[in-house]
């Protein structure tokens, strides 16, 4: 019997507790539109008392959270500029870009949310609402995010930086800019290349250009009527050709080194170290070095061959 009695007193309940809502939002606006109209009357009869609570009640609040917003701007401004000083300046341009844009928006959305519950607004109903949106929006735009997240990881943990020539995504280029969403490439014969950073982080990276020195490597095959002591005194002449282009030192310097016996050919490998930034002219010195003291020495470089015998069988 008592559920009953509550099932019949809940609906009732429901539309008392609506008509009291709505008769206390009336009220509010009464109100306002009361003080407003007395505030008009007093001053067209000259009493300025009148407009006093208006102003108290409206006029004070609304000037004191604009001043309010205005002062965390600035203040947003100070604090973002001075926690992004010291990113810039050791680590990145643009994670410090990044770092002030993060502390900026978040001290304004403090302070917008202090002066809504100024105004009476009740700020947890306003954050839930706020987290329901950002989970939409999160959902519609998983791809950009995924690709924020991935910028985010790039610029901390910095496998490469602007000016390094890198092999990722599939591309070996330049890079040219680190952005929050995309990598931009200029490509050796001087395409733009904009990559997202998804694709970037979640494949291999090879650094080309990290380190200041690189290892040249030659390989090539001579006739098997060589004579390997002979083949091994050329190929130390080709490499000594070169020596002030040479980085000398522990694990350093030129290797000749005899790597296998091939189907038609004797094959070495000429490893030569030298500057990063000579790596390009030097490997072709060294080919040409290679090739043309094997040419003076007369020892051949063959192609590959088969050979065939037939036997007459009667």
């Amino acid at each position: 019997m008592q559920n009953n009695a509550d099932a019949n007193v809940s609906p009732a309940t429901e539309i008392k507790d609506e008509a009291t809502a709505q008769q206390a939002l009336d009220n509010v606006g009464g109100q306002g539109l009361g003080d407003l109209s007395e505030a008009a009357e007093g001053l067209t009869q000259g009493d300025f008392n009148a407009a006093l609570p208006l102003i108290l009640n409206y006029v004070v609040p609304v000037f004191s959270a604009l001043l309010i917003l205005i002062v965390a701007y600035f203040a947003a401004r100070l604090v973002a500029r001075a926690a992004s000083a010291p990113v810039r300046k050791r680590v990145d341009e643009t994670l410090g870009r990044f770092v002030a844009k993060l502390v900026f928006y978040t001290i304004m959305v403090f302070a917008l949310l202090g002066v809504l519950g100024m105004f009476g607004v009740n700020v947890t109903s306003f954050a839930a609402v706020a987290a329901a949106a950002g989970f939409a929006v999160g959902l519609a735009f998983q791809g950009t995010l995924g690709n924020f997240a991935a910028g985010v990881l790039l610029l901390v943990f910095r496998p490469f930086k602007v000016g390094d020539v890198v092999t990722a995504a599939g591309i070996t280029a330049k890079v040219y800019e680190i952005d929050l969403f995309v990598t931009v490439f200029d490509t050796f014969d001087n395409r733009r290349v904009i990559v997202p950073n998804t694709a970037i982080a979640s494949g291999t990276i090879e650094n080309i250009s990290h380190h200041s020195e690189r290892r040249v490597e030659v390989n090539v095959g001579v006739d098997y009527t060589a004579s390997l002591d002979r083949t091994r005194e050329v190929l130390t002449a080709a490499a000594e050709s070169l020596r002030e282009s040479l980085i000398d030192g522990e694990g350093r310097g030129y290797q000749i080194v005899l790597l296998d016996l091939g189907a038609s050919s004797v094959n070495w490998t000429i490893r030569f170290w030298t500057k990063a930034d000579d790596f390009a002219s030097v490997k072709e010195q060294l080919t040409f070095a290679v090739k043309n003291r094997l040419d003076e020495a007369g020892i051949g470089i063959p192609f590959p061959q088969m050979d065939v015998h037939l036997h007459q069988t009667e």
